[in-house]
């Protein structure tokens, strides 16, 4: 089959989370199957655009209710990535530094699924699938069904994956000019609560809708920022697939960033290695446990909690736990912090901001991962840390849910605990502290184990192409 991904991230290309790792590595494991698998996503200036060479593939022109625009397609030539990818540049609408942030980013992402759709509409055949992913392309299964212009395309089958139902890309019907003509009897079809809201839309138009986990699937029936009961109205037609995680990018043995590689087989010598570098680095002890959090900075993953969760936890544990950070987001949280340094030297530190192989190094270096999440979708971080035998720390929600089993359970091999709240980290840091100590033969066990499970893309392919072939 021809599938063609549709997002607005892409990684290496460009990458803000969780969505640009999935769209980096599922068009890729498509076409290690046989299938034929493009992204489409929007020309960003990032450091990838810079250093590759490209094709032009097309250009174009468009008019949309009197808004004028040209726009190119570039082709990247020597598919570095494993498939085909094309980039869409309107000139000073999209190619810009960041990817998300602008106040016209309405403009910015109509503009983009309208250049795809013309650009579409010049083909010579029609492809089989449009995979959509999140709100950003949430306008494209309507536009298809509805505008005028795109009328031969309406039999292409669309599938949508919400990666995080929390961002919905609402519009208000004054920006409705955006949109291509359509037929003004379906409008309802991009409402929700009196807005243009693209996920709903995109929810309520496209053949099949897909989670990124089952667990979540079934949480947006009762949590999805006022979606409930457009998800259990469509619940028919939703699927929850677990995300993989890419073995060619996260796999101790061969990762790039490591100066010592390993397997489960030297699981602890290796991990040592990385923890000595990580703790040299950031003015810690090696000798004690080490709790890492990597992510965004901000309510849905429980950011908020961790000043005060971390101090609490050093004062119950009497120091005996290092703590380090990464990530950037809220300014409040992030100073917070920071001022952590200073409360905690030799015991606690933090790096705002991201960096790749900072983030490959935490992985392997550190012993324990918290994700205290109040919403988590699938979550990769938690499949990445098993990869490298550190053991998850997370709160029993989504994807945490379904690739998680606490230590105290059978076969367990993580953390789990109920509640996003400073009382639940707390207790989780003591046990994992207490395993730290008590029990390496058990700890190492655990890490063994983790390492062999199966996360990787395989699995989760073969059930997208499934939901293709059910629409054929």
């Amino acid at each position: 089959m021809e599938i063609i991904h549709l997002s607005a991230e892409c990684y290496p290309v460009a990458k803000a989370g969780g969505l640009g790792d999935v769209v980096g590595a599922l068009p890729k494991y498509q076409t290690k199957m046989g299938h034929y698998a493009k992204v489409v996503m929007p020309m960003y200036h990032t450091k990838f655009l810079n250093t590759h060479e490209w094709d032009v593939d097309f250009k174009g022109s468009t008019n949309v209710n009197g808004w004028w625009f040209d726009f190119t397609v570039i082709k990247e030539k020597h598919n570095t990535l494993g498939f085909d990818l094309f980039l869409i540049d309107i000139n000073g609408l999209l190619d810009r530094d960041s990817i998300y942030g602008y106040t016209d980013d309405t403009q910015r992402f109509c503009g983009f699924q309208i250049a795809f759709l013309n650009w579409l509409n010049h083909w010579q055949h029609k492809p089989d699938i449009i995979h959509c992913h999140d709100y950003h392309v949430g306008l494209i299964p309507f536009m298809i069904k509805y505008c005028y212009e795109y009328n031969r395309l309406n039999d292409i089958p669309t599938v949508l994956t919400i990666h995080n139902a929390q961002y919905q890309g609402w519009m208000g019907w004054n920006q409705s000019n955006f949109i291509p003509p359509f037929d003004s009897w379906k409008s309802g079809l991009l409402e929700w609560e009196d807005d243009i809201n693209p996920l709903a839309s995109a929810v309520k138009n496209a053949w099949k809708v897909t989670t990124v986990s089952q667990s979540y699937l079934e949480e947006l029936r009762y949590n999805s920022n006022g979606l409930e009961a457009l998800f259990e109205y469509e619940k028919g037609k939703c699927t929850g697939i677990l995300n993989g995680i890419d073995d060619d990018v996260w796999n101790p043995e061969t990762d790039k960033y490591l100066e010592t590689n390993y397997t489960a087989d030297d699981v602890e010598e290796g991990k040592q290695a990385a923890k000595g570098m990580l703790c040299k680095e950031f003015n810690l002890d090696a000798e004690k446990p080490l709790i890492i959090f990597i992510g965004r900075l901000v309510g849905e993953k429980a950011a908020d909690l961790l000043p005060d969760a971390i101090t609490s936890a050093m004062y119950t544990m009497q120091g005996n736990v290092n703590f380090l950070i990464l990530g950037s987001g809220e300014p409040h949280v992030e100073w917070q912090l920071q001022q952590l340094i200073n409360t905690f030297p030799g015991n606690y530190n933090s790096m705002i901001g991201y960096s790749e192989a900072l983030s490959h190094l935490m992985y392997s270096g550190s012993d324990f991962l918290l994700m205290p999440s109040r919403v988590e979708p699938c979550g990769l971080n938690q499949m990445y840390a098993m990869k490298y035998g550190t053991v998850p720390m997370v709160r029993a929600t989504g994807g945490l849910i379904d690739t998680v089993t606490d230590m105290g359970d059978a076969g367990g091999w993580g953390i789990r605990f109920l509640q996003a709240s400073i009382g639940d980290i707390v207790h989780a840091t003591g046990r994992a502290v207490g395993l730290f100590y008590d029990d390496k033969e058990a700890l190492a066990g655990m890490r063994k184990h983790m390492m062999q499970i199966d996360n990787s893309w395989e699995n989760s392919v073969h059930q997208y192409i499934s939901v293709y072939q059910s629409l054929k």
